[in-house]
């Protein structure tokens, strides 16, 4: 136990903070939880009304995370590879597969040397 009162005091501190981290962490899990489950609600059906529900929850999580890296909960790093996650997913629910079939038809054919 602290011994003095600086040091209880900082004790006090600490855990007000450590509560206060614990609720960022824990919404911002949430939050990106919802956008991956959005994410796969919409690829099973897609729709404007999912699509909308896509978009928003990742501007929910994106606002999340902007502000616990601001706050210092997250490291830059950190926020920024899970924003990453998050575009990556909400990019390949929402616009279709590109066929590899099409990208080689379109690309022109390299005549060899003769």
């Amino acid at each position: 136990m602290a011994n003095n009162k600086s040091s209880k005091k900082r004790i006090e501190v600490a855990e007000r903070n450590r509560v206060l981290n614990r609720t960022y962490k824990s919404a911002l899990r949430t939050l990106m939880k919802r956008c991956f489950t959005a994410c796969s609600a919409y690829s099973q059906e897609p729709g404007e009304a999912a699509k909308t529900a896509v978009q928003a929850s990742m501007n929910a999580a994106f606002s999340k995370i902007d502000k616990a890296v601001k706050v210092g909960v997250l490291h830059g790093n950190t926020g920024a590879n899970q924003k990453s996650r998050l575009s990556a997913a909400v990019k390949s629910a929402t616009e279709p597969a590109a066929e590899p079939a099409a990208e080689s038809a379109a690309q022109p054919a390299v005549a060899a040397p003769a």
